[in-house]
């Protein structure tokens, strides 16, 4: 059975495992959406993750099939939408349909819970095929771009220069 909750403190080292595999190292390989190619270093840290779960404007919402944890997702209420960040899949459940449940759930939530019409994201423009499949799910890239965050090690160390990250917009139905 598929659940979703809110991250609470208790799960941060859980959350962090999770996250670090599916992002990062010889772990991520195994799924599709990993970074590993073109970053070295953490994705994240527990006390990134207890400042998100300790924000009021942020949840982190977990997916847990039959009492594990498989997935999360970030959702951030910013000035004019709802940001969608940090998507994670086990890797050894991609492909599985849990990525399209895990960002309805997140887009239910900017629209229920934040009052949103339309969500955002960032994805790292060399990463055709993650921005490919977000495009098959309604998000549009906006033509904006924004700077990797080089030389700050917590968001991980970049294996080439040209990083940048391209903005993807969706629009939400009121209903959501």
């Amino acid at each position: 059975m598929r659940l979703a909750r809110a991250a609470t403190v208790a799960d941060v080292m859980d959350l962090h495992a999770l996250v670090e595999s599916a992002y990062r190292g010889d772990s991520a390989r195994r799924g599709w959406t990993h970074e590993a190619d073109l970053l070295d270093g953490q994705r994240t840290d527990p006390d990134m993750l207890l400042a998100s779960i300790a924000d009021p404007r942020q949840t982190i919402l977990l997916a847990e099939e039959d009492g594990e944890l498989v997935g999360c997702v970030l959702i951030e209420g910013r000035d004019d939408h709802g940001y969608v960040g940090m998507v994670t899949v086990d890797p050894s459940r991609q492909a599985a349909g849990l990525g399209r449940w895990l960002l309805e759930q997140a887009e239910t939530l900017v629209s229920r819970s934040f009052g949103f019409d339309r969500a955002r994201m960032t994805v790292i423009a060399q990463r055709t095929e993650l921005i490919a499949w977000y495009g098959r799910r309604g998000y549009e890239d906006t033509g904006e771009r924004s700077d990797f965050p080089y030389g700050d090690a917590r968001f991980g160390k970049p294996r080439q220069d040209d990083l940048v990250f391209v903005i993807l917009e969706k629009s939400l139905p009121s209903e959501a």
